[in-house]
């Protein structure tokens, strides 16, 4: 069990994970054991997540969230099993923990006035330096 928030638990029987040769560092002893994890999430397919965070999850653009709305998370980050294994599931909680997190809706608002005026001196002035940089091609 996956315990995300006091709400929120994902029991073990929705992860899946498969064990995977992990590359980089670790000499002969990486080629023979399989310490990365590969954590697989069906976000829309899981009952334990409220309808409102699978929305949240589901119209995230993440690259790790496939199209038929599965999560997943690759750890290779350690070189033992156990400790990829743990930080694939921390991670997870972490995303979905996001997820429960109601985006602000932005209020429109208009430039003052004061700020469109220092915006036009601003041009004008950076366009009074360009023209002092030419040179008048019509005298010569």
């Amino acid at each position: 069990m996956l315990t995300v928030t006091r709400s929120i638990a994902i029991p073990d029987a929705e992860l899946v994970e498969r064990f995977t040769r992990a590359d980089g560092p670790g000499g002969q002893h990486v080629n023979r054991t399989e310490s990365a994890v590969e954590l697989r999430f069906d976000v829309a397919g899981s009952p334990s997540l409220p309808d409102d965070v699978r929305e949240r999850l589901l119209a995230r653009r993440d690259r790790r969230m496939t199209d038929a709305g599965v999560l997943v998370i690759q750890a290779r980050r350690f070189r033992d099993q156990a400790r990829n294994r743990e930080d694939a599931r921390e991670r997870l909680a972490e995303i979905v923990r996001e997820g429960t997190v109601v985006a602000k809706k932005r209020v429109a608002t208009k430039p003052t006035r004061a700020s469109k005026e220092r915006r036009l001196e601003g041009k004008a002035q950076r366009s009074q330096t360009k023209k002092t940089r030419s040179r008048d091609w019509s005298r010569e």
